[in-house]
């Protein structure tokens, strides 16, 4: 039987702050199914409506003793509002954080990709550049991996311009031959002068 169902909510407020645990047994029996249909109806779950009114409940009986309302039933009800206002700003700040995860995740998905298909790349250039002529080889490195242009290749090695041209030139088509399986683009970025 419920003692305390003729008193006001006032005075079951007063007998909560000094520890009455009927009291607040009381409170919760009053206003219990209304915070959660009111929950429920907004948040659309019945599980979430059950936390979402048992954190209102749990923090009423946590601050009994400082707990200073004019109007219990506007006060729980209040309390049920931002609850489902937390609620969904939670929702929102985990989607927004696992969109961005996501496409964190994504680019480096696709950078990891691309790093080893740039590194498979190279490991095929190297094997190519080996097969090539001793002299076809020794140009195409000095213009491609150090970067020397036809002049600086020519007085380096000894040769005229022209013999550097032919080489490279001779190079760059084998090259592009035996790696025409690599993707256009990537291949241009080593190939073009």
């Amino acid at each position: 039987m419920r003692v305390f169902k003729v008193y006001s909510d006032d005075k079951l407020v007063e007998l909560m702050r000094q520890q009455d645990m009927a009291a607040f047994d009381e409170i919760y029996y009053r206003y219990w199914k209304r915070l959660y249909a009111m929950a429920y109806n907004r948040v659309h779950s019945k599980m979430v409506a059950e936390e979402l009114v048992q954190e209102i409940f749990i923090s009423v009986w946590v601050n009994r003793a400082s707990l200073q309302v004019q109007n219990l039933s506007g006060y729980l009800f209040t309390a049920a509002k931002y609850k489902v206002i937390s609620y969904y700003e939670r929702q929102l700040t985990r989607k927004t954080y696992l969109e961005k995860q996501t496409a964190i995740t994504q680019d480096r998905d696709d950078t990891t990709e691309q790093t080893v298909l740039l590194n498979d790349l190279h490991d095929a250039l190297d094997r190519e550049v080996n097969k090539l002529p001793a002299r076809c080889r020794e140009v195409f490195r000095l213009s491609r991996e150090e970067n020397l242009s036809i002049k600086q290749v020519a007085a380096q090695m000894g040769v005229s311009e022209k013999t550097v041209e032919n080489q490279l030139l001779k190079a760059l088509k084998v090259l592009r031959t035996s790696l025409r399986h690599y993707t256009m683009s990537v291949i241009v970025l080593f190939f073009l002068p």
